[in-house]
């Protein structure tokens, strides 16, 4: 797999971005602009959420500069074998 990078999370797990998964969020997610935006939000997240239904954390991070409506970016990340592996990415009105 084809990664476009890796960042250290807050926890201190590295975290990947696959080629194949950057595609899937600049087609369905057109408010991501950057790749940057995805790194903050892992690296110094405003709050995750553990989803245990679905085997993820949600990293959340305030943006002021969005549209009133969704300024939360948040990252999707499925753990297996202490590496993070970006699921989705998209912004959210508020923290769920």
């Amino acid at each position: 797999m084809d990664n476009i990078f890796e960042v250290v999370d807050k926890g201190g797990r590295k975290v990947y971005l696959s080629k194949e998964r950057w595609r899937h969020i600049r087609l369905f997610h057109l408010d991501v602009e950057s790749q940057e935006e995805i790194m903050e939000t892992l690296r110094n997240p405003d709050n995750i959420i553990i989803d245990g239904r679905e085997n993820v954390e949600n990293f959340y991070k305030f943006f002021k500069h969005k549209s009133q409506k969704s300024k939360f970016l948040k990252v999707i990340v499925k753990f297996l074998n202490g590496e993070g592996f970006i699921l989705s990415a998209h912004f959210a009105r508020n923290i769920k």
